[in-house]
């Protein structure tokens, strides 16, 4: 699987967070592993360089073999929080997808 991180200019972002956000995607999405073909992870700051609450947004794609893309988002004060929101809605939606299609 393919994870691949867009951020914008406010989000400071180097490659040991690459390396460690890889890990948790992968992670957490491993049971759907042998579905998804790519995984898009885009990360903002709503509010630009400006203080506020729950302003960084985490929005995942994860493309799964002969399906539309399927979409979460989450926003939280922190970029491990919004991620983990997120991944949590993630699994949520897979499970649900891929229940389906097994029936």
């Amino acid at each position: 699987m393919t994870v691949q991180f867009n951020t914008d200019k406010t989000i400071d972002w180097s490659e040991k967070h690459n390396n460690h956000f890889t890990s948790l995607v992968k992670d957490d999405l491993d049971r759907f592993t042998s579905h998804i073909t790519r995984t898009e992870v885009h990360l903002s700051d709503e509010n630009g360089e400006k203080e506020g609450v729950d302003d960084i947004r985490c929005l995942i794609e994860v493309r799964i073999e002969g399906r539309k893309p399927t979409v979460t988002s989450d926003q939280a004060d922190s970029i491990e929080k919004a991620m983990s929101g997120a991944l949590d809605k993630m699994k949520a939606s897979l499970r649900t997808i891929l229940d389906r299609k097994n029936k």
